[in-house]
C-alpha cells in the first residue's frame, strides 16, 4: 500500500518526469505528459517520436516505471495513455 495520497504524489512525479525522464526522452526526439494520477496509478502519455515507436513498451517499463519506481515509491503503477484515447480515463 502506498503512503501518500494521489495528490501528495503530483510533486515528486512531476518532478522525476521533468527533471529525469523527459530529458533521456527528449535525446531521441520523444516526449512525456503526466495526465494526471488516480488511486496511486500514474496516468502518462508518452509523445513526439515515442507514438508509434516499437521501443515504447521498453521505454514505458524501463525509464519510466523504473525511475518513478526507484525515487518515489515500488508499488505505483504506471498506465500509458495512446494518444487519441485521452476520452478513456477520468484524470484528476
Amino acid at each position: 500500500m502506498i503512503p501518500f495520497s494521489d495528490e501528495d504524489l503530483k510533486t515528486p512525479v512531476s518532478k522525476i518526469i521533468d527533471e529525469k525522464i523527459s530529458p533521456m526522452l527528449a535525446r531521441d526526439g520523444g516526449a512525456i505528459k503526466l495526465m494526471g494520477i488516480k488511486d496511486a496509478k500514474v496516468f502518462v502519455q508518452l509523445q513526439g517520436a515515442c507514438v508509434g515507436c516499437s521501443a515504447s513498451g521498453s521505454t514505458l517499463k524501463f525509464i519510466v516505471e523504473k525511475e518513478l519506481k526507484t525515487w518515489i515509491h515500488p508499488d505505483l503503477e504506471i498506465v500509458n495513455v495512446l494518444v487519441g484515447e485521452e476520452s478513456k480515463y477520468e484524470f484528476n
